[in-house]
């Protein structure tokens, strides 16, 4: 096949997340008006006979204001001390013909572990790359991320439904 032909299929064997070419990241609507978005910079993890599985470093997580990092990383948020890191485990990975991919699995976000379903596309493979995009919706006070401010016309400051996304290419492994 050369490098132009896209086939859309996950093949066979064991693919790792490419650190460098990978997002893990999420979105919240802040002040009932605009999408506050942050992302984890260390990411790993890897696609073969067991599924998809993956970590993110709590740590890395990377925000537009950098006084904000340490707010999430407390116990308010994430609490980064206790639970270091965000893992996912799928179950099940179906693609149609036309690429779209739904993977069902559990995610554990401050030491809590929810079933949870991906949607996206799978691309590829080239050569010895295959990309692959997810996201899913989740509700953050069921990981226990509850701190909120209220508004004074009403409402609160962070909303509740968080979207996370992967955006993920993966490396054959030799």
């Amino acid at each position: 096949m050369s490098a132009t032909e896209i086939r859309t299929e996950v093949p066979t064997g064991t693919w790792a997340i490419d650190n460098v070419h990978s997002t893990i990241g999420f979105a919240v609507k802040h002040n009932g008006i605009a999408t506050f978005r942050g992302t984890f910079g260390e990411v790993e993890g890897s696609l073969g006979p067991d599924g998809l599985t993956g970590t993110a470093k709590v740590e890395s997580v990377t925000v537009g204001e950098p006084n904000l990092k340490g707010h999430l990383l407390s116990p308010d948020f994430f609490d980064a001390e206790r639970f270091p890191e965000l893992t996912f485990r799928s179950s099940d990975l179906r693609v149609t013909d036309e690429g779209d991919v739904t993977v069902e699995g559990e995610i554990t976000i401050k030491g809590v572990t929810k079933p949870i379903v991906l949607s996206g596309a799978v691309t590829g493979p080239v050569e010895d790359r295959l990309g692959l995009e997810v996201e899913t919706v989740v509700d953050r006070r069921e990981f226990g991320l509850n701190w909120n401010a209220p508004l004074p016309t009403g409402g609160f400051a962070v909303a509740n439904d968080v979207k996370i996304r992967g955006e993920l290419e993966l490396v054959k492994a030799a």
